[in-house]
């Protein structure tokens, strides 16, 4: 049974029933999922959720899908971590960690809303599917469109990080590197889709593949004991998760799941690439495209299609915003990694670095709940971390051999910041 109503634009409110539409014909603003939160009412308790099973479907009524989901029944309900050791280190009271690097398939939080994407394109009766990516959309859409017996088409930028290019490759879609950044790729991406009949999940059916990415808040309210925390770190690259973080946890609030939503949000973005942080530092809503230069390509959006949201829920929350030089990047890769024991790939190590500042700035208080949300595997991008590393120990088969090289490894604090 679909709960949805259909879709409405996120500006002039114009509506317009379910379909391969994205943008409003009359103002060209962006177009949203609407619901039925009455009817949703009725039927979505905490007791009927937690007698599901553990996965994103569990809150299967506010996903924009009409009939029994077909993809991601794996995926979702990942691990939600009370911090103690990076905790202390930051000198917080109460720290959480949402650690989807170990989600199912593909090790990112991009497999909620490619679940929500494919079973919907199924729907509308697509058979090829396609996107334009960064590398964790272009891994999930690759090994999800595989299991689901759809025909894939994955459009990167050329210098895309290695791993995720294997990561993509491995499940046999067409990939294809574009010498470009992301932005060209993703209008190189609109002009395809606006001939070939394909699911573009993150173009042509964007609306509903965005709410997938409620889950992962749906998931922080419960796991807390059906609260939510007074802060939320969330990277950002195209604006669209801390967008979804705050419209799932108002769906909570609305429908009596939690009992109130006061969170303040925080955008965390590479130093080379951070229109959104800039935006919310200058407090200006004029979103200015730039040319990334960070590495943390997974963030690399130059021009966000949901910037000027992720500005307005950021602003209005009371948050704020801050950004990541590379060597802040690593050291917090390594921080993370040293004292949680979770290898997270560059986005994480932008989102630690930036909470860190924020802390240190007192723009989060020591003393308040917060959650940092880590978003992809640090196997992905082994390759800015490798160097930066401590080299093995090298030794003889023998006693001696290593209690000598053992006096020449010099002790060192794992968790200075």
């Amino acid at each position: 049974m679909s709960y949805v109503l259909g879709l409405r634009c996120r500006e002039c409110g114009r509506e317009y029933p379910t379909s391969v539409v994205f943008v409003c014909e009359y103002c060209f603003g962006s177009l949203e999922i609407a619901y039925d939160y009455t009817r949703i009412k009725k039927v979505l308790t905490r007791k009927a959720i937690e007698s599901r099973p553990k996965d994103m479907w569990r809150y299967k009524e506010l996903l924009p899908i009409d009939k029994a989901p077909t993809d991601g029944l794996n995926t979702g309900f990942t691990p939600f971590i009370r911090s103690h050791n990076l905790a202390k280190v930051l000198g917080v009271k109460e720290l959480y960690i949402k650690d989807d690097s170990v989600n199912y398939p593909t090790l990112s939080f991009k497999d909620r809303v490619v679940a929500v994407a494919l079973s919907k394109a199924k729907e509308f009766g697509f058979h090829t599917v396609a996107c334009a990516s960064t590398g964790n959309l272009a891994n999930s859409v690759a090994a999800n469109a595989t299991i689901a017996g759809l025909r894939a088409f994955i459009f990167i930028p050329a210098d895309l990080e290695a791993g995720k290019i294997i990561a993509s490759s491995i499940y046999n879609p067409t990939v294809v590197k574009v010498e470009g950044n992301y932005d060209e790729v993703n209008r190189l991406c609109s002009e395809i889709a606006s001939k070939y009949k394909w699911a573009f999940v993150n173009i042509n059916i964007r609306p509903f593949y965005a709410e997938g990415s409620k889950t992962y808040a749906f998931e922080i309210a419960e796991q807390m004991g059906w609260r939510v925390p007074k802060h939320i770190v969330a990277p950002s690259a195209g604006g669209s998760l801390v967008t979804k973080i705050k419209k799932g946890l108002q769906e909570f609030t609305d429908l009596g799941l939690i009992d109130k939503f006061d969170s303040k949000l925080y955008v965390a973005q590479g130093k080379g690439c951070a229109p959104i942080v800039t935006a919310i530092k200058e407090d200006s809503d004029i979103i200015k495209p730039v040319k990334p230069k960070t590495i943390a390509k997974s963030l690399a959006i130059g021009n966000p299609a949901d910037g000027y949201y992720a500005y307005d829920v950021v602003k209005k929350s009371g948050g704020w915003a801050e950004e990541a030089t590379d060597s802040e990047i690593i050291d917090a890769i390594k921080l993370l990694a040293e004292t949680e024991g979770i290898f997270t790939e560059t986005a994480g190590g932008v989102t630690v670095a930036a909470t860190i500042k924020l802390i240190k700035q007192k723009k989060i208080p020591k003393d308040e709940s917060i959650v940092i949300c880590i978003t992809g595997n640090g196997l992905k991008t082994q390759e800015v971390i490798v160097n930066k590393l401590v080299k093995p120990l090298k030794i003889k088969p023998n006693l001696h051999s290593f209690e000598e090289e053992q006096k020449k490894r010099p002790t060192s604090d794992h968790y200075s910041i």
